[in-house]
């Protein structure tokens, strides 16, 4: 009679199962990695160049790929481009829309709005974002739309709910900002072309001259 083999304690896992986790891992991390090296060279790129200038091979390069690389995670220059935008400004609108959330004093809000600005936007790389968006938006009028969906009309309706709050409290004694809360963000946009343009001549503080904006705004027209 044949002998009956005992049972293996050290069985094989199933194919595909958990002895494939660690490479799966392993795989997406670098994946991951490898995309965020794109995007990072793109913005390099697309700030010095342009966005009609700028070159995929160029970007390719600095990320350390191939160029045919930079296709397996982006259709082409236009989807890198809107890419960019939402690494680099979607998680800022979303802490801001969760900022406006609060049932707070708008004088409370302005201060939290400014360093918002002034730490993840103006006091990093996300403001040549911006930069490239008012200089490249009148020639590429998709990216425009792009911005204005995935990044302005977010911040204009966020604006517009904590500005009727503060209508509604009275200490706003107009509705003008919410008819046109562009006014509200018209200091943080100064700023950003000014510092492009000629902050080696003049430093300009931009936290200081957003208080003074908020100051004239809710002490009805009066310098603090």
């Amino acid at each position: 009679m044949a002998k009956t083999s005992s049972s293996n304690p050290r069985k094989a896992a199933p194919r595909g199962t958990s002895g494939s986790a660690p490479a799966k891992s392993t795989r997406a991390k670098r994946s991951a990695e490898r995309r965020h090296d794109i995007l990072a060279a793109a913005l390099e790129e697309f700030s010095g160049h342009g966005f009609e200038a700028a070159r995929l091979e160029d970007v390719a390069r600095r990320a350390g790929v191939a160029k045919g690389t930079i296709y397996l995670y982006f259709a082409d220059k236009e989807t890198l481009f809107q890419e960019l935008i939402r690494w680099q400004l979607t998680p800022v609108v979303g802490a801001f829309e969760h900022a406006t959330q609060a049932d707070v004093p708008l004088r409370v809000i302005a201060d939290q709005m400014i360093e918002m600005f002034v730490r993840e936007i103006y006091g990093t790389r996300r403001k040549d974002v911006i930069r490239l968006i008012i200089s490249e938006g009148p020639r590429f009028p998709k990216l425009a739309e792009f911005y204005y969906h995935e990044v302005l009309s977010r911040m204009i309706e966020a604006f517009r709910s904590i500005l009727r709050r503060a209508v509604a409290r009275g200490e706003l004694k107009s509705d003008v900002f919410v008819k046109f809360p562009q006014l509200l963000v018209s200091p943080g946009l100064v700023a950003i072309l000014w510092n492009g343009l000629f902050d080696r001549f003049e430093p300009l503080d931009p936290r200081a001259l957003m208080r003074a904006h908020f100051d004239i705004i809710l002490n009805d027209g009066r310098a603090a």
